[in-house]
């Protein structure tokens, strides 16, 4: 092979790379011999993920169901490793905080519209009797959706609105974790008593739930914003970015998925219409009475009086 300047440039920083963790470039050269090429399927992992949808029954609309499902999730991961590159940004610059935080939106803009896929793409009884088998799971239990939530704002935001008063800043993460507004979905606030549903939630991830409160708590998307010059805080382009980051997650995603449990749950005219996991879906699930808002102080009274109330 004639070794050109390019290639005599390449292969001199290769060196500089082995030299640096103090491993012999030979080596790793002559590891390319015996690699294989990279293909489509390997790097992609396509039999591992093509493997991983199973079915409790043998009604062919429960796939469709497991599949959204497991795409919603891929997507909230895409989410959070783009807001992971904003928290951990040191020295944040407004383009960048901006850029990222769109690509986030994209995502939940892309899993909004998607909806159509659960409220058109099943049949109403199929749904009806493959759902009986998922009892006590619901997709309240998607761990990685309150990762983003704690990721996204101020902890004081997430509160469920009864008790925000009495908890502030100083309050400890645990006793704040009690009264998130989610815990209302399986939670009696008059005994204590929580749901099976809420136990397994938390069995299994309460522990990585009060790490991420932890972590997130002064470099959420919010307090990130709030590092930004002040011009740039009061920059319209951003600002309409950042509400259509809110708008988004908490009032259209929402009522996007409040309407498909109508449809199939309320308005099929088949079963009790309780959710899988006993929570009352209804209040649970509609904007106006989680109130929960993301950036608050980038809404007026009007439209903070109003939030989630339709047209």
């Amino acid at each position: 092979m004639k070794i050109n300047e390019n290639t005599e440039a390449i292969l001199n920083e290769i060196e500089l790379k082995y030299q640096a963790i103090n491993q012999k470039t030979e080596t790793h050269l002559e590891g390319l011999l015996w690699s294989k090429p990279i293909t489509y399927w390997d790097y992609i992992q396509t039999d591992a993920l093509l493997s991983l949808q199973t079915q409790r029954t043998t009604l062919p609309d429960e796939m469709v169901f497991i599949m959204y499902h497991q795409v919603n999730e891929l997507i909230f991961k895409m989410i959070l490793w783009e807001m992971h590159q904003i928290c951990y940004c040191e020295d944040i610059k407004t383009d960048f905080f901006t850029e990222r935080l769109m690509r986030v939106s994209r995502y939940f803009d892309m899993l909004t519209t998607s909806f159509g896929i659960m409220e058109e793409g099943m049949e109403v009884d199929q749904y009806m009797k493959f759902r009986n088998t998922l009892t006590p799971a619901s997709g309240f239990q998607s761990a990685q959706y309150r990762l983003i939530e704690f990721s996204s704002t101020d902890l004081i935001n997430l509160i469920d609105y009864r008790f925000r008063a009495k908890i502030d800043r100083d309050t400890s993460f645990e006793h704040a974790f009690e009264h998130l507004y989610w815990q209302a979905a399986g939670k009696d606030y008059k005994t204590g008593e929580k749901s099976f549903l809420l136990q397994e939630f938390e069995r299994k991830y309460k522990a990585t739930f009060l790490a991420h409160m932890k972590e997130y708590n002064s470099i959420n998307i919010w307090q990130k914003f709030k590092q930004l010059p002040k011009d740039d805080q009061n920059n319209p382009e951003l600002v309409k970015a950042m509400r259509h980051f809110d708008h988004t997650v908490n009032i259209t995603w929402v009522m996007q998925h409040l309407n498909v449990a109508i449809k199939y749950i309320d308005h099929s005219g088949k079963g009790d219409g309780e959710a899988t996991g006993g929570s009352d879906w209804k209040k649970y699930m509609h904007p106006r009475y989680q109130r929960r808002i993301f950036f608050p102080e980038l809404w007026t009274a009007e439209e903070l009086a109003n939030w989630g109330v339709e047209n």
